[in-house]
């Protein structure tokens, strides 16, 4: 049988068994942009950002950025001006390894607390990510980093420098979650005795909630956000193809290695079998891939159009993408090709969304307004 047969062959199982024989197809790209796309700036090699809250517009217009290499900026959109953070922890670079997300504290007006994530080397070779957090201290020339409290270690300690995922998003309630990836180790996120390839929910100062994990048999989570309603949903990258869109419930295993639409590199073959195996199934997945490099859950007013909608950024993709989330349901809707490698995306003050690029030659950020 040929491939494309075997492929349409899994197609027709699969919609047998309740599943939209849609999600397994490559997603065509949208013929027309819904946005202008400006330039604000350019960064080394940026991998994610975050707009500071406040009661203020002298910190709803600034915005966080990381770059891998162990730099944070703090930008000013609405003027341009870019300024280094001093007081940032030092930095294992490596790899897909470096300094990772920034998240401000929901109350961050109060307290100013920032959140960082990144990797830490151990000994005989080995990293692991970090979070912690420190307060950011703005007005007084330089802004900077003071106090930084590690308050998480990745563990264990591996070599390699995969799959360290370390995203981080706060629910509405203010606690964290946080998403471990499996480090190229596979069989570890079957482990309930191992933090790698989890989810795990724990308080703004590092202690778990709930026991050891919220949810596992995770790969390579690199977008994790709420929605409206308050469900939790993540973007996952798969092996050679399968990548996924997945609603976080706590308790519920996600099947990798076990599992994936993907296959192994090199050919190797995964079950597609995830109910029957005792797993949860994708809301959405790809094949083949498009390397979602993070998540937004849009609440804006500025594209009425996507409220609360997934976008998400595509790496090997090239674009963003958008996918309609109804409730607990999700299905593939847009995606618009950027030419160009897309590693975050974030929603700025007026509603405007935000892109980071991530290219050999450095990274744009990109403001998106509706077209005329």
């Amino acid at each position: 049988m040929t491939l494309r047969l075997m492929q349409v062959a899994a197609i027709l199982v699969l919609a047998a068994c309740g599943t939209a024989p849609s999600q397994s197809s490559a997603q065509q790209a949208s013929s027309t942009k819904p946005f202008t796309e400006t330039e604000v700036t350019r960064f080394e090699a940026p991998w994610a950002m975050d707009f500071l809250p406040g009661s203020g517009v002298a910190t709803t217009k600034m915005v966080l950025v990381t770059e891998k290499g162990g730099k944070l900026w703090l930008l000013d959109t609405a003027t341009g001006r870019k300024q280094e953070v001093a007081g940032v922890p030092s930095v294992h670079v490596a790899g897909q390894g470096g300094l990772g997300d920034v998240v401000a504290h929901p109350g961050f007006a109060g307290n100013q607390r920032v959140y960082l994530s990144y990797i830490e080397p151990g000994p005989g070779g080995t990293s692991g990510a970090v979070i912690g957090y420190g307060r950011l201290l703005l007005g007084q020339g330089q802004p900077r980093l003071e106090g930084f409290k590690v308050i998480w270690r990745q563990s264990p300690k591996v070599t390699g420098n995969g799959h360290f995922s370390h995203r981080i998003a706060f629910a509405p309630d203010g606690s964290m979650f946080i998403s471990s990836g499996d480090r190229q180790k596979f069989d570890p996120a079957q482990d309930a005795a191992s933090d790698l390839g989890k989810i795990i929910h724990m308080t703004d100062q590092g202690q778990r909630i709930g026991g050891h994990h919220y949810s596992m048999g995770h790969r390579n989570v690199l977008g994790l956000a709420f929605a409206p309603d308050g469900r939790l949903w993540e973007t996952e990258m798969g092996p050679q193809g399968g990548d996924e869109v997945n609603l976080i419930v706590e308790g519920k295993n996600y099947g990798w290695p076990r599992a994936s639409y993907g296959s192994h590199y090199g050919g190797g073959d995964i079950p597609d079998d995830h109910k029957g195996r005792g797993f949860e199934e994708p809301k959405v997945w790809w094949n083949p891939s498009i390397s979602p490099g993070g998540l937004l859950i849009y609440a804006g007013d500025l594209f009425p159009q996507w409220k609360g909608d997934a976008l998400i950024p595509a790496l090997s993709g090239q674009a963003l993408i958008r996918v309609d989330i109804d409730g607990d349901q999700a299905r593939k809707a847009d995606q618009w090709d950027m030419g160009a490698r897309v590693r975050a995306v974030d929603q700025g003050p007026e509603g405007e969304v935000y892109l980071l690029e991530n290219g050999d030659s450095g990274g744009r950020l990109l403001k998106l307004t509706p077209a005329n």
